[in-house]
């Protein structure tokens, strides 16, 4: 079967509610821009929380399975091209403890690790917080980096900015690709695109949103009183990306690291949980499953599917197709012209001034 053509099978780990999963797999729009198929095929996903999982049966496929992949054998997972997951961060986000290997959670990396000594896919995703990278001196990416080499793969990190690539949200993440030492392929990140998507690009009219989503007096004067120089509040300016949300969107604060809207002079709220999908990225007809508390947590862990799309199109293009965007030299010039062919007018209709 030609390359091209041939489905990419792809084994998903902490999938959540499947945002990563609908990057990869394409077909969707967003702000009426179409995010095409790229040809992955998810044939097995796993997932801990029973509510994110219910989410992403509804949207992206049955094929995911409940529980700790820790207690998942290897054996019982399909053999696939591609593995990727999102390792649970908290253990390494600027926003909690930082506790990194400290923590269990920061050790989940590992059951990846695991799977792909056992499985022994072409390629990798992984996907963690910004902190990951300067976490202990930044010793925690050389010690799980180096652990995925020593596994047998060639790996390449970057901290990539969501509002760069489409997405209405300065959301820093931090992407790790892992290519087979036997593969003949090269690794580059997709160009960061030009233009930013504002918030007010996703926002509801505030005359139609709830009252539930608008902040007390009580709050409002919890904040006049706050210390200033504790204040942390968050009104967001709509004339530009969103900033990065989380899953505490449930029970933000005036005074917290949240994001929320100013509606006038004295009067705040925070994003519904639709408005909050839209800054991820998602799709009009993504539904959540679940009370609002419980869609604030899928969106907030969630991948931003435009963010994915773009990485996995890399992904896609460079390692499985064979279009690696580094070539040498010699390799440019078995399909194109030298520049000099132009600039002496052999090719070509535009010859420079001379004056």
């Amino acid at each position: 079967m030609n390359q091209k053509t041939k489905r990419i099978r792809v084994a998903s780990l902490f999938s959540g509610c499947g945002g990563g999963d609908l990057g990869l797999s394409g077909g969707f729009r967003f702000l009426g821009k179409l995010y095409p198929k790229l040809g992955f095929e998810i044939v097995w996903a796993n997932e801990i929380n029973e509510f994110a999982a219910e989410t992403y049966r509804k949207n992206i496929g049955g094929h995911i399975v409940v529980g700790d992949i820790r207690e998942i054998k290897s054996k019982d997972i399909p053999s696939h091209d591609l593995l990727v997951g999102g390792f649970p961060c908290q253990s390494f986000s600027m926003v909690g403890e930082r506790r990194g290997f400290n923590d269990p959670r920061g050790k989940l990396y590992l059951e990846m690790l695991r799977v792909l000594k056992d499985k022994k896919p072409a390629a990798f995703i992984g996907e963690n917080v910004k902190g990951l990278v300067s976490i202990h001196q930044g010793e925690a990416i050389k010690k799980i980096t180096g652990d995925f080499e020593k596994a047998g793969y060639k790996v390449i990190y970057r901290v990539l900015n969501a509002s760069l690539y489409g997405v209405p949200q300065k959301r820093e993440r931090v992407f790790i690709i892992g290519i087979r030492n036997d593969k003949k392929a090269a690794f580059q990140f997709p160009e960061v695109l030009g233009g930013l998507v504002p918030l007010g690009a996703v926002l509801e009219d505030h005359k139609s949103v709830g009252d539930k989503y608008y902040f007390s007096n009580r709050a409002l004067q919890g904040l006049k009183k706050a210390n200033k120089a504790f204040n942390k509040g968050r009104a967001q300016p709509l004339n530009a990306p969103c900033n990065t949300i989380s899953t505490h969107l449930a029970k933000v604060s005036l005074n917290g690291t949240d994001p929320v809207l100013l509606v006038k002079k004295d009067c705040y709220r925070r994003l519904t949980p639709r408005e909050a999908a839209r800054v991820q990225s998602f799709p009009e007809n993504f539904e959540f499953v679940g009370t609002d508390g419980k869609k604030y947590i899928q969106i907030g862990n969630a991948i931003p599917p435009v963010l994915m799309w773009h990485v996995a199109r890399a992904v896609k293009s460079q390692i499985f197709d064979g279009r690696p965007i580094l070539k040498t030299e010699a390799e440019r010039d078995n399909v194109s012209d030298k520049i000099e062919k132009y600039l002496l007018g052999e090719r070509g209709v535009f010859i420079p001034s001379q004056a």
